[in-house]
């Protein structure tokens, strides 16, 4: 499998915060901004088609819906807005959620709409009426509509996947076999058969006619961020944080695999025997294209400790016969959707918050417009259905395969490399290293000039390097010779952060492993990594900090509020000493928290979460 980067372009004039592709083309693209817009693209295109503006605060989320007419965003105020691109205006604006939208869906029958949130939330509106469903106890990160559109799937940073029947506005059932956030569901588009992909790096296969797990696909180094099943339901494809995958399932396999470092990972399509794939870097978009039909969809290796088999397996004479559950029944019209949660008129309602007074509405959709950029490529991309065509219809052509000459593939993982005559790491230029007066003057550098300004500060970096390896050695041989607490204790004492946020990295993703007593030590840590100038940092101590709020908090409160005992009890002392350490610290970052929950962006988002699941200190101090 070979992937090629087929576009990159500057999408906003400030960091991109979300991006979506239409599922029915393949080949238009919305992305969000903390610039407060929304922006239409052709994929092949290279100019903005249409800018959607009227949002006060940075756009969190987007979505287009199957007939790639209208789009659905979300902002982190917790407003949404729905617009008509072929009308190239806004039809509603819905205010509800209390915090930033996280997921959007449209219903596949009928004038639907789902919406998620960082405040636990989930609604399922119809026009400025609907319902709310409540049972995560965490932010809900992805929504997905069943095939027939009877069910929702949501993933939640609780660990857990919800299945909804709409018709009755409840819980179906719920899975919990996820260690970590999940980021992504995604429904099989035949079979009762539901995916889900985790920041445990992990893809989890439900049964939806048993409700039990069949499979869980694993090889990925990174958390996976999104997952698309193939038109025929034959494999899966997963794009985690450093690669792109193919999956198959009973039994659990991995087809194909290549490595590719497009970090935040947004959105996948297929599209003319092509699979198309968007990530997001600042300001910059990129997007990539997979020729399908050089993809490996036989053999592989076996997961699961099963031997590794390579060759192609045997496929079913009769693939209809061959499913192994049931299918979906697809309604014939889209009155199906009318049933939804709406048994009588007396189930319809709307919403605490949902709209708000007319005048305001009004006032606030006034302010709200789509710019079309270009004329000719909007009219080509939505002129009306309705128009009667005189000539067949435009087939989608397929994106050309770069010249090897001047593209820059990816290399592929596994079983072969791909070679080409010219090898360049996508994203990097050799001129961007050279000094700026290089660049002006008329002369070229010689090969050694070149290699010696690359080369610098490169043995400043392997002594670091080395100097952090051989850290990470010493703390590791702790860790095997006596316990985590120590090999936490070892790394502080090293006083590089660094080290310490490699060992929160793992131990983030082991719940298991945490006790209060490693609480105590790394919420001083914690305090140091929030207010961090590196991202990734800032990261980590979110994670963790989540962590402990979540299976520390009530034992640390119920320990405090516990009335004092008759006697010496020296454990129970020592535990009470702990909780009265721990929630102490905790009180300093949640000022802290507070403190960036006003900052506007991608780091805002992160604190105001941190700040509503902190809300119980209050009670407490």
């Amino acid at each position: 499998m070979c992937l090629f980067l087929a576009d990159e372009f500057e999408a906003h004039t400030s960091n991109v915060s979300c991006l979506a592709l239409g599922k029915g083309s393949g080949r238009l693209l919305a992305t969000g901004g903390e610039d407060c817009r929304v922006n239409i693209w052709a994929i092949n295109k290279a100019n903005c088609v249409m800018s959607l503006t009227g949002h006060k605060n940075p756009v969190e989320c987007v979505q287009i819906n199957t007939s790639e007419e209208q789009v659905v965003t979300g902002s982190q105020s917790g407003s949404i807005r729905v617009w008509d691109l072929e009308a190239a205006k806004i039809l509603r604006t819905l205010m509800g959620h209390k915090a930033n939208i996280t997921s959007l869906g449209f219903h596949p029958f009928g004038d639907f709409i789902a919406s998620s949130s960082m405040d636990t939330n989930i609604k399922c509106l119809r026009g400025f009426v609907g319902f709310c469903l409540q049972g995560h106890t965490q932010a809900v990160r992805s929504l997905a509509f069943s095939p027939d559109g009877k069910w929702l799937a949501s993933a939640s940073d609780d660990c857990t996947i919800k299945l909804w029947d709409l018709t009755q506005g409840k819980t179906i059932t719920e899975f919990k076999s996820h260690t970590a956030a999940v980021n992504i569901v995604q429904f099989h588009p035949n079979e009762y058969l539901l995916a889900s992909g985790s920041s445990d790096r992990t893809i989890k296969l439900w049964d939806l006619e048993k409700f039990t797990m069949i499979g869980s696909l694993e090889g990925n180094t990174s958390p996976v961020r999104c997952v698309l099943f193939s038109p025929d339901g034959s494999c899966l494809y997963s794009g985690a944080t450093d690669s792109l995958r193919v999956y198959g399932w009973e039994p659990d396999r991995c087809f194909d695999t290549v490595s590719v470092g497009w970090g935040n990972v947004s959105d996948l399509s297929i599209c003319s025997q092509q699979l198309i794939s968007v990530s997001h870097q600042l300001s910059t978009v990129s997007s990539y294209v997979v020729d399908l039909k050089k993809v490996k969809k036989t053999g592989g290796s076996v997961i699961q400790g099963i031997i590794q088999d390579n060759q192609p397996l045997t496929d079913p004479k009769d693939p209809k016969g061959a499913a192994l559950r049931r299918s979906y029944e697809r309604p014939t019209t889209t009155c199906s959707a009318q049933r939804v949660k709406q048994s009588s008129d007396s189930d319809r309602r709307s919403p605490e918050g949902e709209r708000r007074s007319p005048s305001e509405d009004e006032g606030d959709e006034k302010v709200s417009s789509a710019e079309i950029h270009n004329a000719e490529d909007y009219k080509e991309i939505f002129q009306p259905k309705n128009a009667i065509s005189r000539t067949p219809p435009k087939m989608s052509e397929p994106f050309p395969i770069p010249p090897l000459a001047s593209s820059t593939p990816v290399q592929r993982v596994e079983p072969t490399v791909v070679s080409c005559a010219k090898n360049e790491p996508i994203g990097l230029n050799v001129a961007d290293f050279l000094p700026s007066s290089y660049n002006n003057r008329p002369g070229a550098l010689s090969d050694e000039e070149a290699l010696s300004q690359i080369r610098k500060g490169h043995d400043t970096m392997c002594v670091m390097l080395s100097s952090r390896h051989k850290n990470l050695e010493t703390v590791r041989s702790v860790w095997a010779r006596e316990d985590i607490k120590k090999a936490l204790d070892t790394a502080v004492s090293m006083n590089d952060l660094a080290i310490v946020v490699d060992l929160l990295n793992i131990i983030n993703l082991q719940p298991s492993l945490w006790k209060l007593d490693l609480c105590t030590t790394i919420l001083p840590q914690i305090d140091k990594l929030l207010q961090s100038k590196y991202e990734s940092y800032m990261q980590t101590g979110c994670t963790s900090l989540k962590l402990i709020m979540k299976h520390f908090w009530i034992l640390i409160s119920d320990t405090l509020k516990a009335t004092p005992s008759v006697g010496v009890d020296i454990t129970r002392e020592e535990r009470h000493q702990k909780c009265r350490t721990c929630c102490k610290q905790l009180k300093n970052l949640s000022n802290v928290v507070k403190n960036k929950a006003a900052q506007v962006g991608r780091h805002g988002s992160a604190f105001k979460e941190l700040q509503l699941l902190m809300g119980p200190l209050d009670d407490l101090l």
